[in-house]
């Protein structure tokens, strides 16, 4: 279910996402859904980058599937 949003954005900015729609015979709303999904993978990509990092300096502590069950009383 898609809902509509308010968003206010630079003037040039406007300018790029509709010469993108005209381009491609796309609406707005598709431009800026691609662009916000794209982004969203790279805040993915971020994450893990950053979780890969605290994992390896030892901030962040990772159990395998077997401690994990012990540790639960499973096994």
């Amino acid at each position: 279910m898609k809902k509509a949003i308010n968003i206010r954005l630079d003037e040039n900015l406007i300018h790029e996402i509709d010469a993108y729609a005209k381009e491609l015979d796309r609406t707005r709303t598709y431009i800026i859904e691609k662009a916000v999904g794209g982004y969203f993978d790279t805040l993915d990509e971020m994450i893990s980058d950053k979780r890969i990092d605290e994992i390896k300096s030892g901030h962040m502590e990772v159990f395998t599937l077997e401690e994990t069950a012990k540790r639960l009383g499973l096994r």
